[in-house]
């Protein structure tokens, strides 16, 4: 049965950075069953985005963009907007999900892991918002940035990334009031989902555990759902940031 609320997203368009593989996989497969055309950007999973292509449009065919691009070559954004604009001439939303995570401890860190980790967690998405912000003002859209519990907490050796995602955290609010009334503007702080792929031991993920009150992981589906009901549900939230973490953010 073909509800009102089902309509909602479709023939609407969403642009997914980082979305090939892991949660930017999960995100786009959640939108797409929702009705949306989705982009696929990527910048060095190819294979995993012609896949995804593949494996979406044999559900409804010409409906996937893919969009290959360095999201740390600013100048380049405006160009990625322009494609979206070409093909379907409007975007409702823009999920800022692309990062690049490692440590950095401070008697270590590099300038260059300081342009990499400010850029992709900072830069960009601020960069892209702003070459997006007409089209979704024009069609009344989102922006839904990945933000992360340690905005708040710093994780331990993790400084320059947990200093990006706090300042993520704060365009969340900025942009909310920049872009209103026309752009809604949320974020999504996820706890553990997926290990890192640089894998942590069975001790370390055995303590990360215990430090939630649910006492166990979560999964991909839990931050896609999170964003669907932000982006179809919630017409009267922006500038909130929603912590998916299991109730991390409420232990000691």
């Amino acid at each position: 049965m073909v509800t009102e609320r089902s309509r909602v997203l479709v023939q609407r368009v969403a642009l997914i950075t980082g979305a090939a593989r892991r949660i930017g996989a999960c995100i786009t497969r959640t939108l797409h069953q929702a009705g949306m055309d989705v982009v696929i950007h990527y910048r060095h999973s190819s294979q995993a985005a012609e896949a995804l292509k593949r494996e979406l449009e044999h559900e409804r065919p010409d409906s996937v963009l893919l969009l290959p691009g360095d999201l740390l070559q600013t100048t380049a954004l405006p160009g990625l907007i322009e494609r979206v604009a070409e093909w379907r001439q409007r975007l409702d939303l823009l999920v800022n999900n692309a990062s690049s995570f490692y440590p950095t401890t401070l008697e270590r860190a590099t300038e260059t892991q300081w342009e990499e980790l400010m850029g992709s967690n900072l830069k960009a998405p601020f960069f892209l918002s702003r070459a997006a912000a007409p089209l979704l003002r024009r069609s009344r859209g989102n922006i839904i940035n990945m933000v992360d519990i340690h905005a708040e907490r710093p994780l331990e050796d993790y400084s320059i990334y947990s200093m990006a995602k706090a300042g993520n955290a704060m365009m969340v609010k900025s942009l909310a009031r920049e872009l209103g009334p026309e752009v809604r503007v949320n974020g999504i702080a996820p706890g553990i989902i997926l290990w890192p792929e640089a894998d942590a031991t069975a001790q370390e993920r055995e303590t990360a555990l215990t430090r939630t009150a649910l006492q166990r992981p979560g999964r991909p589906e839990d931050i896609a759902r999170t964003l669907l009901f932000l982006v179809r549900d919630a017409d009267y939230i922006t500038g909130q940031i929603i912590a998916v973490d299991g109730g991390r953010s409420v232990q000691q």
